[in-house]
């Protein structure tokens, strides 16, 4: 059999990869383009794009006109070439994206979780996802799904959600088992500062944390561009952080059969169901938390204590994580947050300054739309395009 020297062929690995990574980062360009930014020649550029074309990932989409020589031809990758489906699991909602390899949202799908069976809830959602984007299942090269909880960095599922009760240990094999392909498990807030990364309030910033204050309350961390998730996944639990006027959290381990306990620490403070019981004393009748602080920002002065309040609240786990971190940047995230702006926002700064040596740039979520759908879309093109990087 004959044999064929390894470093050509690696070198050729080696630039149809740079130019995926390139047509996919910049869009359609040219071979000249190509060469120029890749550093390779005219010739090696137009041998790489011609396998890749062979390949059927990249096709000519269009010209481009040049001076006094012919027209050159504009390249891009196919559209189809693979697709990724992004979920944001909550126990009230399952929402679904399906994108193509340049990150286009095809379809995007909401239904309500009918049942408890995690699978089923799955396969269902992106059947319907596929089937509205018209992309065939066999056809999806990344799965990314965002669920509130603990995620296992090691085994890839769930340790204990409060919210999603039904997903354990074991779930992450069965969903791959019924999608037949690789599926990613991971914490919804971590998917939210993805997003954040990608094309947010921190865009750029290589050290940031994002505080969620929703339906409960969370953090991420980015150190460095990655998520730091901590040994067992449990990186960014700051509704367990004890803060002065409240009880200590106690009976907090996660047990077969039994959920830890809420009660204490900063979620006793910055919940949904703390905040709205918070505006209910302030003198504003509403119903959830961010229809509270939506209400204080239109009542203008009588709105003021109930918006400082809150700052401070927020500002005791702010101040805590930036003295153990000392981020570059915190970004506040969630219906809370989203609510309050950068009304709530520069109070947090304000607050945190107060109380805390360190003094980070405080900042509200720029991301539009669902952050946690979006963080897990992105993640999925990073599967896919790494598995057609290497393919």
């Amino acid at each position: 059999m004959e044999r064929r020297p390894g470093v050509p062929r690696l070198l050729r690995e080696i630039n149809d990869r740079a130019a995926l990574e390139l047509l996919l980062g910049e869009g359609p360009m040219t071979r000249g383009q190509i060469g120029d930014l890749t550093g390779l020649s005219k010739v090696t550029a137009s041998q790489t794009l011609a396998r890749l074309e062979e390949r059927g990932l990249v096709e000519v989409v269009g010209v481009q006109a040049g001076g006094r020589g012919p027209n050159a031809a504009l390249y891009s990758v196919v559209s189809n070439s693979a697709y990724v489906a992004g979920l944001d699991v909550g126990p009230e909602n399952v929402s679904t994206a399906i994108a193509d390899i340049h990150g286009r949202t095809l379809a995007e799908v909401t239904v309500s979780p009918n049942g408890d069976d995690p699978v089923s809830v799955v396969h269902s959602a992106v059947v319907k996802a596929c089937k509205s984007a018209k992309v065939s299942l066999s056809k999806l090269r990344g799965v990314v799904i965002g669920t509130p909880g603990v995620v296992d960095p090691r085994s890839g599922d769930v340790r204990f959600s409060f919210d999603l009760p039904a997903w354990h240990e074991g779930i992450h094999e069965a969903l791959a088992r019924d999608l037949k392909r690789e599926v990613t498990i991971e914490n919804d807030v971590n998917l939210a500062a993805v997003a954040e990364a990608a094309g947010g309030a921190a865009r750029g910033v290589d050290d940031f944390v994002l505080l969620w204050a929703s339906r409960g309350i969370g953090l991420a961390v980015m150190l460095d561009g990655k998520l730091h998730r901590g040994r067992s996944g449990s990186a960014g639990e700051i509704g367990y952080l004890p803060v002065p006027g409240v009880p200590l959290p106690e009976d907090v381990r996660a047990e077969p059969g039994r959920l830890p306990s809420l009660a204490g620490g900063l979620q006793s403070l910055v919940s949904a169901e703390a905040v709205a019981d918070l505006a209910k004393g302030y003198g504003f009748a509403v119903t959830d938390a961010s229809e509270g602080v939506q209400a204080a920002m239109a009542a203008g002065e009588r709105g003021e204590p109930f918006l400082d309040e809150i700052a401070h609240r927020l500002a005791l786990g702010v101040a805590a994580v930036c003295v153990v971190l000392d981020p570059g940047r915190v970004v506040l995230a969630g219906d809370v947050c989203r609510a309050g702006g950068a009304a709530l926002t520069t109070r947090v700064e304000a607050a945190v300054a107060r109380i805390c040596p360190i003094r980070p740039e405080v900042v509200t979520t720029a991301v539009e739309g669902n952050p946690v759908l979006r963080g897990a879309v992105l993640a999925a093109l990073d599967q896919a395009r790494e598995e057609l990087f290497t393919s």
